[in-house]
């Protein structure tokens, strides 16, 4: 099992390799209101595709691993969720933001993580080898909600500018070449955070568990 974690850290690695890559690549693409998924319509989607699969993968081989520690019921029932959202993380690199299952993607992807974690990490943190790590593994785990909660506001507030500003909103609308004046755009940089904040509990939980067999 710790040859699973070893490589679960890898691919998440690798992964956040890809996406800061894409920064510099695709620069056209404002991470301050451009999500991740929109690096699909540049010229390096194959990146992209890495970025989500690797992502993906690690998360589903960490589930992997709390599969075989987790102490209860509703821990089980979190690690279930963990992998699925994998799954989610995974189908994101291989159908784009313009195929019609980009948005099962994400409702698979998402909201299961956010509460996997918090179904996985109080149970976790109670056994006596994960417990000196209580602190930032529930921090990270209170972040996956948190960034949750900051990227719908401010999508929120992205779609609410734009109406005002008379753009059209939708997954068949163009996107404007930039920000219209007025309009608050963070919502990128909301996205990213989730992202940083779900692969970071990935890998804490791969890392404790490494340090603790």
């Amino acid at each position: 099992m710790s040859f699973i974690a070893i490589i679960s850290l890898l691919f998440c690695i690798i992964a956040l390799l890809s996406l800061a890559a894409l920064h510099f690549l695709s620069p056209e693409f404002h991470p301050g209101w451009r999500m991740i998924s929109e690096y699909a319509m540049g010229k390096y989607k194959k990146v992209l595709t890495v970025f989500f699969v690797l992502w993906g993968s690690g998360t589903v081989l960490s589930a992997i691993l709390l599969w075989t520690i987790s102490p209860t019921i509703a821990a089980k029932i979190g690690t279930i969720l963990i992998f699925v959202s994998g799954i989610g993380a995974i189908m994101g690199g291989l159908f784009d933001l313009k195929h019609p299952l980009h948005g099962l993607s994400f409702m698979l992807g998402v909201p299961t993580q956010l509460i996997g974690s918090l179904l996985v990490a109080y149970p976790l943190v109670g056994l006596p080898v994960w417990a000196d790590y209580r602190q930032p593994i529930l921090l990270v785990t209170h972040l996956n909600w948190i960034s949750c909660v900051l990227m719908g506001g401010s999508m929120a507030l992205l779609f609410s500018g734009f109406k005002k500003a008379g753009y059209q909103i939708g997954k068949d609308a163009p996107a404007p070449e930039k920000l219209p004046e007025g309009v608050i755009g963070v919502s990128g940089y909301a996205n990213r955070f989730l992202v940083l904040c779900y692969i970071a509990w990935v890998m804490i939980i791969d890392y404790v568990y490494l340090i603790s067999v």
